[in-house]
């Protein structure tokens, strides 16, 4: 009777032990099937949206990293030059959003990174000493509040080689101290900033825009290369990355981004059938049309705004590069770089994209993206320095092209 039952009790504890062993698998195997699941989950949600930034403390350390390293002199040792106060990580297939701006213009990234989806470069120019404390307090405060910054740009440095930017204490400029958002530091900026054409500094420091522009978009695969008061159409970044991943067939071509200027900044057209209605009214007219209508012409605005609507960025057409043709374009990162002897006002961007059609490039129209300058850009509201500096750059420029018979002698295109 008593071998029985503990037969009995020896046969329970081994059924209730292959019970739990069955129950511990089956858990194990919910719990593989779940990550496995989570995994793949995870992975669709990533390709949509990209992991999260960096912390602000480690955007904090390199931009800490980046001032106490006392930044690099240029070529012609007039300009300091501190890369990487902010940092992103791209995708080595990528097109970047590269500008350039003095302090005060800075005001425009907040509209650029609406836009703009992909990751975008900025080079600042700090004039004083005074702007150069600015420049990294504001560095540090869009650090610590703004998430797209940290997660999408990258911010450059540059101030005249007598200064040297310090890493900044939060407390100064005091009225940085207690911002809490990002829409806090671009408020804080919009009043305390004198916004105005880049060139206008009030001192007597030339504004290094082409230095800025190779800085911004040094180590791009692709770059479209802009002004900072300028506003791309709406899923540009996108429509470039789906054009560019098609085919490897843009080695050598300039894909050439139409470039237009409003009259009134408060809304700025999404589309390009809302662009062509304001242009119809005059409200839109071609960037530069009042200052250097040859400049932009060859572009061709009235074939542009007559091509059949379609859903897809593509080439439309090929423009044969003719002096002083500017156009604002993506190109791989073979492209020449600016020419950095080009300072303040004329010939700066002229000079790059001759060299761009000596060395081989063709130029090709998109169908559907643009670009809007905010405001109508007026002679008579252009700095006062200008004739002077035009003159001296229009000297350097017979003196470029000269240079580049030297330069490409194989070459039949000639400026």
């Amino acid at each position: 009777m008593q071998m029985s039952y503990a037969i009995r009790c020896a046969f329970y504890q081994l059924l209730l032990a292959a019970l739990m062993l069955v129950a511990m698998l089956q858990l194990l195997y919910l719990s593989l099937l779940s990550g496995l699941h989570g995994q793949e989950e995870q992975d669709q949600y990533f390709e949509f949206f990209p992991p999260s930034p960096r912390s602000v403390d480690q955007v904090k350390s390199q931009l800490r990293t980046a001032l106490a390293s006392g930044g690099v002199l240029d070529s012609s040792g007039d300009y300091r030059v501190y890369r990487g106060l902010l940092k992103t990580a791209m995708d080595p297939n990528d097109v970047i959003l590269a500008t350039h701006a003095s302090v005060d213009n800075l005001l425009h990234l907040s509209g650029l990174l609406e836009r703009w989806e992909g990751p975008m470069s900025v080079s600042v120019f700090a004039a004083t000493k005074e702007e150069a404390q600015l420049a990294t307090v504001l560095a540090y405060a869009l650090s610590s509040h703004c998430p797209d910054m940290r997660a999408r740009v990258a911010m450059h440095l540059v101030c005249p080689s007598r200064y040297e930017a310090a890493v900044p204490d939060p407390r100064e400029p005091g009225e940085f101290a207690l911002l809490r958002s990002c829409q806090e530091v671009f408020n804080k900026l919009a009043r305390v900033a004198q916004p105005g054409i880049n060139y206008a500094l009030g001192t007597n420091v030339s504004y290094p825009n082409n230095l800025l522009r190779n800085l911004a978009r040094e180590g791009a695969n692709y770059a479209l290369v802009i002004d900072v008061d300028m506003v791309p159409s709406e899923g540009l970044w996108r429509g470039l990355r789906e054009l560019l991943d098609q085919s490897k067939q843009w080695g050598g071509t300039a894909l050439v981004v139409p470039a237009f200027e409003i009259r009134r900044a408060r809304r700025m057209p999404i589309s390009k059938n809302e662009l062509v209605q304001l242009y119809q009214v005059g409200e839109v007219r071609p960037f530069y049309y009042g200052l250097c209508t040859p400049c932009q012409a060859p572009t061709n605005y009235s074939r542009w705004v007559n091509l059949p609507e379609e859903s897809l960025l593509r080439p439309s057409y090929v423009v044969p590069w003719q002096d002083p043709w500017e156009p604002f374009y993506v190109a791989d990162g073979k492209v020449p770089p600016f020419d950095e002897r080009f300072r303040q006002y004329g010939f700066n961007r002229i000079s790059q994209t001759c060299e761009l059609h000596v060395a081989g490039f063709d130029f090709e129209v998109l169908n559907e993206g643009f670009l809007v300058h905010k405001g109508f850009k007026e002679a008579l509201k252009f700095h006062p320095q200008k004739e002077a500096e035009n003159q001296h750059n229009k000297i350097l420029y017979r003196q470029f092209k000269q240079e580049l018979k030297t330069k490409y002698p194989n070459s039949p295109r000639r400026c």
